[in-house]
């Protein structure tokens, strides 16, 4: 909620309110009685406890548990596949620093799953919730509505159209399974469904 007394956008260094009316939130510091923007962004007031809080403009994205994200297949293991995420679905702006994330087996699919090499293929680009971002990075794919978003032929290494139960190649014909996203991603909406990033 933005409060109408404050401006829409602010500046580092912009006075917000004195700290007799707010408790200073992210995004800003008290000097002397007075809350200050550390940084450019959108102010809003918690009216629950009047703290004041700056959102950035231009944030860098976090990984936080339950966002979206876009993750790339680095390595196939027996029990997890590891992926450098790349974005939130949300900002699709790139992670800072390639931070790594891992699939577990067990969060592939809906269900058992024999092998991951019949799910993923390195290379794959997947769509992924975060279950846990701290300390490392864990994701699943298990609902239908994530999973491989873009992939190519283990062949000939052209982008794959997914068919009717199985992704095919147009160049050479080669069929493949993936665990494919099938249908709209859940919120954050504005997000590509299967076949593109």
């Amino acid at each position: 909620m933005t409060d109408p007394e404050l401006p829409k956008l602010v500046l580092p260094g912009e006075y917000l309110g004195a700290a007799e009316q707010f408790l200073p939130g992210r995004g800003t510091y008290e000097d002397g009685g007075r809350i200050y923007a550390s940084l450019l962004g959108v102010p809003a007031i918690d009216p629950a406890d009047r703290t004041v809080r700056v959102e950035p403009r231009n944030a860098v994205p976090e990984v936080r548990e339950g966002d979206l994200v876009y993750a790339r297949v680095d390595e196939l293991k027996t029990a997890m596949a590891v992926c450098t995420v790349l974005s939130t679905v949300a900002s699709r702006r790139q992670v800072p620093g390639a931070p790594e994330g891992t699939v577990h087996i067990s969060k592939a699919k809906d269900g058992y799953t024999e092998s991951l090499a019949g799910e993923f293929a390195i290379g794959d680009v997947l769509v992924a919730r975060v279950l846990q971002a701290h300390p490392g990075i864990k994701l699943t794919t298990a609902p239908a509505s994530l999973g491989v978003v873009a992939a190519r032929c283990q062949v000939c290494h052209a982008l794959l159209t997914l068919g009717e139960k199985e992704a095919v190649c147009p160049r050479c014909g080669h069929r493949e399974h993936r665990k494919f996203a099938k249908g709209p991603l859940p919120s954050p909406s504005g997000a590509h469904g299967p076949g593109g990033v």
